[in-house]
């Protein structure tokens, strides 16, 4: 395999093509940057979109970059199918029995021959199996099936998780987060809800954003009981009733209640919550492809679905630094109905929202589609890389046309319709037209093979053959203590009495404190809420806290102040009375003082810190992108560095190929005079006088002479210019050779 192919933040997508003859001209080497400035893939059924965007994936999983991949059609779950080794038995499990029948094989027969043909396939693209076990090494690919356990399922319809702190302060993001929330659900029961004018938009949007200000989850059943008796009696300028009448409001009510009623709900309740840390990256900090499989959904829940992913990503794009690398990649593949040119879909405010802004945050938007009719060209002006396919219809073609024409125009660059019409019009299976903002022109290539198994879309036995990880390991619940009495101990007057859990119950403190954790040197500044549980026995005395310990809020959330019928209850210490409570304030801050340790992550030769109750995961995938960061730095430092040099040799070495060219002119024509010369002094010893042709034949000779002088000068010319050739070839190297250090430090 050619190493060039490695180069450092450039994706290796297939070979440049002459326009005319369709001639192979190098490999085309895609900029990972560029698709900070979005891409669109179209093209027709046959054309090679998906193994082209299959490919672009696989790019930039090799470069370390994650990607959440939206596959409505069960295609993109095919990044899955790696086999370095290109077994037939690999292939097996994969290839379509219907197709060996068809052809009159047996499924192993066929199993080798498709295993040759992807041998066969990745050695014309310059590929050998080793990219594939880099591939499978460098990232790991993980099939989600929300509403279904068939490959890793989603939690979304147990709880609407409030936003993250930060987002607080953004208005719009705010805003734009509860919208999607509230689209999104009233889409699952078929309620197409303008968030201006629909009263059920507005009354879930009030009902969401009020839990989520007090910075609570709402469980979806909580959710439907407040649409019924909502914790408010205005809104706006009207009273609850004249907005919304007691009717109207429990017939949505019951709309939302079939969503729990109905057999499939219990899917959508189980699996990993929509954390897009979590998806982009493993627990250990490696990239991954989180391929979010919905082709067994129906229309609305792939809506729903897909809104709330979408919202997801913004809010945590959001939390993000700026950065002009290439973070993470979000791809959908037949964007068809979800970026409609004049519909609004819920799903068509958070794509233009990153279509608009993620580039700012790192984050390419790539959406492909094979009906480019369906499209909303006016958002798509945003993208700066358009790689066009062989199209169906003479319509698809002019559609397609205007769209670029917009998109050129947005960007100030010329655009020339007949020439790309022209292209269009030649293109075969794998082939593409890469129209690039970046590049001064239009590019053909030839698609490369693509490194994974293209087997089709993946049926849902074929997703769970692929396996999913294990379960995380649950915390073990705390063990009962079985001893009491069912009479009710005496509390000491002034400490609030609180009851949780029924049956034998045992006492214990509960203390909630403030901490502020500053460290400027770390630039920490932060208050948190901390709960301390302690328990109880008949012998504690003196430091009641002494066995103490920091739970989640959410532990004692449930506690009530009315004590559970037929319960038992564990004696109370006698060291707890009015004398000893006073001190139990004291006791808490000192508690917390020696304990309430805040422990942070850092790597101090980048100068990150992880930020207060960061996850791991979240704090590796900042890791990542600060040395991607640094990476593309030192690349653009060396760059900057060796250009300067690069420049002044390729002048010098077009100077002398210009020298080369005029020396040769100049051989040519000395070489036809000399030849006159001497024929002329033939012709003049023949029919002329003595003297005459004495001094043709000198004249002659002084022309070959100067025709010798001349290919003297051809040759060192020649030889100036080759010198020059391989000195710029030298410094190139000797930049890859450096660019290949940085890459693996």
């Amino acid at each position: 395999m050619d190493t060039d192919y490695e180069k450092l933040g450039s994706f290796y997508l297939g070979t440049e093509l002459d326009p005319a003859t369709k001639s192979p001209r190098g490999p085309v080497m895609y900029d990972a940057r560029d698709l900070t400035t979005h891409a669109v893939c179209l093209g027709m059924t046959g054309s090679g979109k998906t193994g082209l965007c299959l490919a672009l994936i696989e790019e930039a999983l090799i470069d370390g970059v994650p990607v959440i991949a939206i596959d409505p059609k069960g295609d993109l779950a095919n990044l899955a199918l790696t086999f370095p080794e290109l077994r037939p038995a690999d292939f097996a499990p994969w290839v379509d029995p219907a197709t060996a029948q068809r052809e009159g094989v047996t499924v192993e027969q066929l199993s080798a021959s498709t295993a040759q043909r992807w041998r066969e396939g990745l050695e014309a693209s310059g590929q050998s199996p080793d990219r594939i076990a880099r591939l499978r090494s460098a990232a790991e690919v993980a099939i989600y099936t929300p509403g279904s356990e068939a490959g890793i399922p989603v939690s979304l319809l147990r709880s609407f998780r409030a936003p993250p702190a930060a987002l607080a302060d953004d208005a719009e993001a705010w805003r734009d987060r509860v919208e999607a929330a509230a689209s999104g659900l009233l889409s699952l029961i078929g309620v197409a809800a303008d968030p201006l004018r629909s009263r059920e938009h507005v009354l879930l949007s009030q009902l969401l954003e009020g839990a989520w200000r007090e910075g609570r989850d709402i469980e979806l059943a909580a959710l439907i009981q407040q649409v019924v008796k909502p914790p408010f009696t205005q809104v706006g300028a009207f009273d609850l009733e004249t907005f919304f009448p007691a009717k109207d409001r429990t017939e949505l009510a019951l709309q939302l209640n079939t969503l729990i009623a109905s057999p499939s709900f219990a899917a959508w309740t189980r699996g990993e919550p929509l954390e897009i840390a979590n998806l982009l990256f493993t627990r250990d900090g490696k990239p991954r492809a989180a391929v979010m499989s919905i082709a067994h959904l129906s229309d609305a829940e792939r809506m729903f679905f897909v809104t709330l992913l979408l919202q997801e990503i913004v809010s945590w794009m959001r939390t993000q630094q700026g950065t002009s690398s290439l973070r993470a990649i979000v791809f959908m593949d037949e964007v068809m109905g979800y970026l409609p040119p004049t519909a609004m879909p819920p799903s068509k405010k958070p794509m233009l929202t990153l279509l608009k802004q993620a580039r700012a945050f790192g984050v390419g938007m790539v959406v492909a589609t094979q009906n480019p009719v369906d499209l909303d060209y006016k958002a798509l002006s945003n993208a700066g890389t358009w790689l066009l396919g062989r199209l169906q219809t003479e319509r698809d073609k002019a559609r397609v046309l205007e769209g670029l024409e917009g998109a050129s125009a947005a960007t100030g660059h010329a655009f020339d319709r007949n020439a790309m019409e022209t292209l269009l019009a030649g293109l075969a299976p794998r082939q593409f037209v890469m129209n690039n903002v970046h590049d001064p022109q239009p590019t053909v290539l030839q698609s490369r093979f693509a490194l994974s198994y293209l087997a089709g879309p993946l049926t849902r036995a074929q997703i769970v053959k692929l396996g999913k990880p294990a379960p995380r390991a649950s915390a073990p619940a705390p063990a009962a203590n079985g001893v009491g009495s069912s009479t009710r101990p005496v509390v000491p007057s002034g400490l609030p009495e609180l009851f949780m859990g029924t049956g034998s119950l045992a006492p214990a403190l509960v203390g909630v404190a403030k901490v502020h954790y500053s460290l400027a040197k770390a630039d920490v500044d932060v208050w948190t809420d901390v709960t301390v549980v302690a328990p109880l026995t008949p012998e504690s005395a003196g430091d009641f806290w002494e066995n103490a310990a920091v739970v989640d809020r959410s532990t004692v959330a449930s506690a009530s102040s009315t004590a559970p019928d037929a319960a038992t209850f564990a004696a109370v210490p006698h060291a707890l009375n009015a004398k000893t409570i006073d001190k139990l304030d004291d006791g808490l801050a000192s508690f917390i003082f020696r304990s309430g340790t805040l422990s942070l992550r850092s790597v101090p030769s980048l100068g990150l810190v992880s930020r207060p109750n960061e996850a791991e995961e979240a704090f590796r995938a900042r890791l990542a992108m600060a040395l991607r960061e640094a990476r593309d730095a030192a690349v653009a430092k060396l760059k900057s560095k060796y250009q300067p040099k690069l420049d002044a040799l390729a002048s010098k070495h077009r100077t002398a190929l210009d020298r080369v060219e005029r020396e040769r002119s100049q051989a040519r024509s000395t070489t036809a005079d000399s030849a006159i010369s001497v024929g002329a002094s033939v012709l003049g010893a023949i029919f002329g006088g003595r003297r005459s042709s004495i001094g043709r034949a000198a004249s002659a000779a002084r022309s070959v002479s100067k025709t010798l002088g001349q290919r003297g000068d051809v040759a060192r010319a020649e030889e100036s210019a080759a010198k020059l050739e391989t000195d710029l070839r030298e410094l190139e190297a000797e930049l890859e050779a450096e660019t290949a250090a940085v890459r693996a430090t």
